[in-house]
Order: structure tokens, then sequence, then C-alpha cells
């Protein structure tokens, strides 16, 4: 069925599926996703389902097929091209699980284009489950209606990242020593936003981040923020000032 303003409902189920998605394609979904579609949400023959594959858009497919272990699904159109997120990059020092967690599925939710842990003096987790946390980007881009999923990169020691900083892209450093109020430097175009770790930035790292490129030091408020919230509310005041909420 072709797609309408009506078609589908709002209420139809939505899905990544990581290969390129085509016209009058047919895919059998197994594991999880199979689950979810013929056992929890009882799907069957000719109902719709929603898919996009991070490359071409999003696709409406009907039900052919579904048993309890696998379900089958043909392409009927697409519904829009993917689509095009401002360029603002989010660099954080991991965190305790459950709270990554969080920050990773907020930030896809608020439209970050990149996600790169930052290894700093005081962060306190020296491993990352990046599977896991793709997994929970995944996740929060099928609830709130992204197309595009955020790229997630492998941690990076902060001074690398630095001395290889391009001058071109602002970095916006959340000081807890202080600086300027993010509406006054947030502009479009390409950004990044570095979140320190519990306990923030040591006072070397502060130095060497303000002697790069295009680094500024900014406020997030009088009040001190954990490093998810911290994260979270930078990411919505860049978005709200320089992003696509405007």
């Amino acid at each position: 069925m072709t797609a309408t303003p009506a078609w589908p409902p709002a209420s139809t189920p939505r899905l990544f599926v990581d290969r390129p998605l085509g016209p009058g394609m047919v895919l059998t979904l197994d594991g999880a996703p199979a689950n979810y579609l013929a056992n929890v949400m009882r799907l069957k023959p000719g109902d719709p389902v929603r898919l996009f594959d991070d490359r071409t858009g999003e696709w409406l497919a009907e039900v052919a097929m579904a048993t309890r272990r696998a379900i089958t699904l043909k392409l009927a159109g697409a519904l829009r091209p993917r689509e095009e997120v401002p360029d603002l990059w989010l660099l954080f020092a991991p965190i305790k699980k459950g709270r990554i967690d969080w920050l990773v599925e907020k930030a896809t939710e608020l439209g970050i284009a990149r996600l790169q842990p930052v290894v700093t003096q005081r962060t306190i987790v020296d491993r990352l489950n990046l599977d896991r946390l793709r997994a929970h980007a995944i996740e929060a881009a099928e609830q709130c209606d992204r197309t595009a999923l955020p790229v997630l990169n492998e941690p990076a020691k902060l001074g690398m990242l630095l001395r290889g900083w391009p001058a071109e892209r602002p970095l916006l450093f959340a000081d807890e020593a202080g600086g300027l109020p993010l509406a006054d430097v947030a502009r479009p175009g390409a950004a990044a936003i570095l979140i320190g770790p519990e306990g923030g930035f040591t006072d070397e790292e502060r130095a060497q981040i303000r002697r790069t490129p295009g680094a500024i030091g900014i406020s997030l408020g009088p009040r001190i923020l954990r490093a998810e919230t911290a994260a979270a509310a930078a990411i919505a005041g860049w978005m709200a000032t320089a992003g696509d909420w405007r």
C-alpha cells in the first residue's frame, strides 16, 4: 500500500535494519526484532512496519509472513530520505553504567551527530561496551523518529584529540571554573561540546584545552551538574540557539 498522510498509522512499529533498503525488497528478520514484531506486537500478514537503515532513509514495509521465530517483510515504498542532522559532536568522559546509557540515549534523542568517549586523568571507567551503547542509540533513534544514527567512536585520550583538533570546529568545553554563556558563543555550523568526568578536568587539562585552537570555555549555569546532566543541558542549549530547534 502506498504511504498517505493517514497511512501508516502513528502506532506502526518502527525498527532499524542494518542493511541498505530499496523498493520491492523482501527481508526476513529473526531474533529480537522478530520476537518484538511477531510476539510482542502480534503483527500479522498485511500489517505495516516502518524501517530505517541509516543510509537511504525510512521505508514502509508490510508483513508478508510471520511465525514465532521469524517475520518476513516486503518494502512497499519510501516514506522519507535520511535526515540531515546538525554537525554537532559530543565529547564526554565515560561514566558509570546506567548513567552513560542514559547519556547516550538522551544525546541521540536531542540530535547529536557524533559521540566521542574521551579518557581524561580523572576518568574512572576504563572499559566501555560500545555494542551496548550503540544498542541504546539505536533504540533511542527508533523511538524519537530519527533516520540517521549518531556515529559512535572508539574512546580516545584527551591529549591526542586536542593535538589533532580541527581549528575550524569550535570546541565548547563545560568549564567548572567559569566561562561564557552558551547562547553567546553557539553558532550554526560545525561544533563540538566537551564534558569532563566526575570531579572535572585537572588544572593541567584545563590549560591544555584552553590552548587548543577553537576552544571556548562555557558556563552551564550557577549549579553543579552531573556529567550526564551537563551533556544533555549543553546539547539542548546549542540546539535551541544554533541547531535545528530554531
